[in-house]
């Protein structure tokens, strides 16, 4: 198997499958047909019941409160009437609860940013990391990425599961790897310049600013060495693609995943069709629900997205609740693994800027924590050209001009160094900002007036 690569040359350059160094083809269960991979499927998700309900007590009691056993599940279908899981039941069960083997068998943890609650900790063994680098070197593959391509991850490494995700997976399919993380943009363009990657793993927003370095550098982001760009872990629109795409000359592709589920490479784009994320259904069942009342909806429908892991062994996860709202569509390019379309938003109150997810407790928190400022604030979010911005309004106790001078800068820098975004603070006279059945309005949106 061939694909065309974007930004090639004129007659669209194409790299043969099979190299010695990594696999360029797609795995043989990107080929199966949907009788094929439902088989597999029934019969991994009945291991995967079975080990959720014998080694983790959670579960347990949540089948059993629900009337239900892993032995029940006979159809695929069956799935349905298992219970949800949900972030909560993450939390309530911190650090470990949620885990079905003995920590002595864990190689690694990842977690999510806490809310005024507790973190999401997930866990991996040794056979979890594998299966997780071969999805996510399925998923650069199916980008248009081969093996020798040198890819540039601009995700940010630690807790989060971006940066090492996309890292142990470029290795997989044999591709040379530039960790270079977030931030330092001047020197973020200076390594594209100099180490001449062709593959770039970053979020759709922080590309933009690339662009813009590039630009005020005087360098035409068209005569970089980048073909493809994998952009994840925000949602992103076809007009954000299209312009990324004009102005960089590189193939604009989406790459999903979540922390709970697995990380990112649960779905991605292919290069060739563009037209949503294919799932990797062997690994990932999906499912969309009714947000509101949590009953199962067709393909096609509208909804929440639901998954369930098939072969995770630290943690595995039964219909959890994504909170991503979409709709499952038939496969294109992978004609047997659905699609799924777009993000379109959440079902709950998160924020995610520039790729990074906020709850208003955890604002909430910190302002709490300082002196001289009162619990009403607000968390306003604009645009500006082309980027998200977060404005932190905040009460004073008394008036803003004769408390603390550098208050709102020690607020900026707690949000930065707690919750990993950049946001300004103003802090306003008591009573100003609108409330509510007397409380503050936490979140004003002015993206899209």
């Amino acid at each position: 198997m061939t694909e065309t690569i974007r930004g090639q040359t004129g007659t669209g350059e194409t790299r043969a499958a099979g190299t010695a160094h990594g696999r360029a083809d797609p795995d043989p269960a990107e080929r199966m047909s949907r009788s094929e991979l439902a088989e597999l499927q029934l019969e991994r998700l009945r291991e995967t019941l079975h080990h959720a309900y014998e080694n983790v007590p959670c579960y347990r009691r949540k089948f059993d409160a629900a009337g239900v056993r892993p032995q029940d599940c006979r159809r695929l279908s069956d799935l349905a009437n298992f219970p949800t899981t949900t972030k909560d039941d993450l939390r309530e069960n911190y650090p470990v609860g949620m885990f079905a083997v003995p920590q002595e068998r864990l190689s690694r943890v990842h977690a999510s940013s806490g809310t005024t609650g507790n973190p999401t900790i997930v866990g991996y063994t040794e056979r979890d990391l594998d299966i997780w680098s071969e999805v996510v070197a399925r998923s650069i593959r199916a980008a248009g990425g081969r093996p020798g391509h040198k890819v540039h991850i601009a995700y940010g490494y630690g807790l989060f599961t971006g940066g090492l995700g996309a890292h142990y997976g470029a290795e997989r399919l044999g591709c040379t790897v530039i960790p270079a993380s977030g931030g330092m943009t001047e020197r973020q363009v200076r390594l594209i310049r100099d180490l001449r990657p062709e593959i770039i793993m970053i979020t759709p927003s922080y590309m933009l600013t690339l662009l813009d370095e590039f630009r005020r550098q005087g360098i035409d982001p068209r005569s970089t060495s980048l073909r493809i760009g994998i952009f994840g872990a925000e949602p992103w629109t076809t007009e954000m693609r299209a312009e990324i795409e004009e102005s960089a000359g590189i193939d604009a592709v989406d790459i999903y995943g979540l922390s709970e589920v697995m990380g990112p490479g649960v779905a991605n784009e292919c290069v060739t069709t563009k037209d949503g994320p294919h799932i990797w259904e062997d690994h990932f069942y999906p499912e969309i629900i009714d947000p509101a009342t949590g009953e199962s909806l067709p393909d096609g429908t509208h909804g929440e997205l639901v998954f369930t892991s098939l072969t995770k062994e630290a943690m595995p996860v039964i219909r959890y609740r994504t909170r991503d709202l979409t709709r499952l569509l038939p496969g294109t390019a992978r004609p047997g693994m659905r699609r799924m379309e777009k993000v379109t938003g959440r079902s709950d109150d998160m924020i995610l800027l520039r790729g990074v997810n906020i709850f208003p407790g955890q604002i909430e928190e910190l302002v709490l924590r300082q002196p001289g400022l009162s619990p009403h604030f607000q968390l306003e979010l604009t645009r500006s050209g082309r980027l998200d911005e977060l404005c932190v309004r905040v009460e004073t106790e008394g008036d803003p001009a004769s408390g603390d001078p550098g208050a709102s800068t020690t607020l900026a820098t707690s949000i930065k160094d707690a919750v990993g975004v950049s946001a300004t603070v103003e802090l306003v006279a008591p009573e100003t900002l609108q409330r509510s059945v007397g409380k503050s309005r936490r979140v004003v949106d002015l993206r899209e007036e």
